[in-house]
């Protein structure tokens, strides 16, 4: 019987079979955490990678950090229209098969670009794939392991309807094929908090995602994130990311029962994160 290679011998072997992996990490005003962000991606040592940076025109020490790059990782600076803008404008610059983006103040994890390699050239049909993701605070500790643990659970189903209910799919450890954007269009930039899991609704519309049974990635939480409870209530964010996921649920369901379902755990999770953000 013939032995396959993994993926690390391909790597190392024959570079040239793996998929070629654009990530594109949309930035504004993260010099705090984009150089463990960049560090994250550089340190797959995936030989196949194309990296792109979509700087908004940060006022601290982001460019600074990116400069320092220069080389390895392609990057602009300029006004932009927002996040979403930011995210369409570099996979409208990607050259790779799979493409995913990760912000500025998250991270990939060990080995996560070979992982997901591997299931796409396992999976030669799958349209997109995802894995577990770890939430961490400013100083890459995890935190919130019940609610990694509760989003797991529901992974495991690969269920649709679920996933109407709930978004139990973690953005930063999603991938997806290249030419989905042709035939679903880039992401809604009318979108400013839901925008990931509009297009994986869409996504999801075409075929279920490849479930990758381990950890791909780390989802930080800290007090500047954009939809944590704290600052959001301040800024009236709150009520405009519920505004955004009420419209993209009703966009992609008409089952008033599954819509019910939606605002019912919507509000209970709600309820639960502003206890959690308390003080």
């Amino acid at each position: 019987m013939k032995k396959t290679k993994s993926s690390l011998e391909l790597a190392k072997d024959s570079p040239g079979e793996l998929p070629r992996i654009s990530i594109i990490t949309p930035s504004l005003n993260q010099g705090r955490f984009i150089r463990g962000t960049i560090e994250s991606v550089l340190s797959q040592n995936y030989p196949n990678l194309e990296y792109l940076v979509m700087d908004g025109g940060s006022s601290d020490n982001t460019l600074d950090v990116l400069s320092s790059y220069s080389g390895r990782v392609k990057w602009v600076s300029e006004n932009d229209k927002g996040q979403t803008h930011a995210i369409n404008k570099g996979l409208r610059m990607a050259t790779g098969d799979i493409v995913a983006y990760l912000n500025a103040d998250d991270l990939l994890l060990p080995g996560s670009l070979l992982k997901v390699a591997r299931v796409f050239m396992d999976n030669p049909d799958a349209l997109w794939a995802t894995g577990k993701c770890r939430i961490i605070d400013d100083n890459d500790r995890e935190i919130r392991g019940w609610l990694t643990a509760y989003k797991n659970f529901w992974l495991r189903t690969h269920s649709h309807s679920a996933f109407l209910v709930m978004d139990y799919i973690s953005q930063p450890a999603t991938f997806w094929r290249a030419d989905a954007l042709t035939r679903l269009g880039s992401l809604d930039e009318s979108l400013h908090y839901v925008m990931d899991y509009d297009y994986f609704l869409r996504l999801y519309a075409e075929s279920p995602p490849v479930f990758i049974p381990e950890y791909l990635a780390a989802f930080r939480l800290h007090v500047e994130s954009k939809t944590t409870a704290k600052t959001s209530s301040r800024a009236g964010g709150m009520d405009k990311y519920l505004e955004e996921e009420d419209a993209v649920i009703q966009r992609n369901t008409r089952s008033w029962l599954l819509f019910l379902l939606y605002r019912i755990h919507r509000r209970l999770m709600v309820w639960v994160y502003s206890l959690l953000n308390m003080g």
